[in-house]
């Protein structure tokens, strides 16, 4: 199973950006990466994920525009760059991840069996 560490996020004002860092332990060949967050007291929900493999990603509507996941300068690793972010953005991020062969797989939630820690985002108006 794959362990990941989480870091950044934190407080900023509205139209402001942070960053997003999220590191897999070992060497996988093909992984979904993925970004969910969680506003206190609503579900989570999974905003955008990158298949190492080809490098695709997906975002969901809210975030598109403005958030931009990446690969990072590790192996398996990820960064989830966020811009002009809005009050609406405040919630617990978490990155997750899943080893498989098929980009299509990285939106099946259930999928999801590796998770970070979790930061807190908070945007302030």
């Amino acid at each position: 199973q794959v362990q990941l560490q989480e870091s950044g996020g934190g407080s900023v004002e509205a139209g402001g950006s942070l960053t997003l860092s999220c590191a897999a332990s070992d060497y996988w060949s093909r992984l979904c990466l993925a970004w969910f967050r969680q506003p206190l007291g609503k579900e989570r929900e999974q905003i955008a994920t990158i298949f190492t493999g080809d490098n695709s990603t997906y975002y969901t509507d809210s975030v598109k525009g403005r958030f931009t996941i990446s690969r990072g300068t590790q192996k398996n690793s990820m960064d989830l760059q966020m811009n002009s972010l809005e009050p609406e953005d405040t919630a617990m991020y978490y990155c997750a991840a899943f080893a498989t062969l098929q980009s299509g797989n990285c939106q099946k939630i259930d999928r999801y069996l590796s998770w970070a820690q979790g930061n807190q985002v908070t945007v302030s108006s």
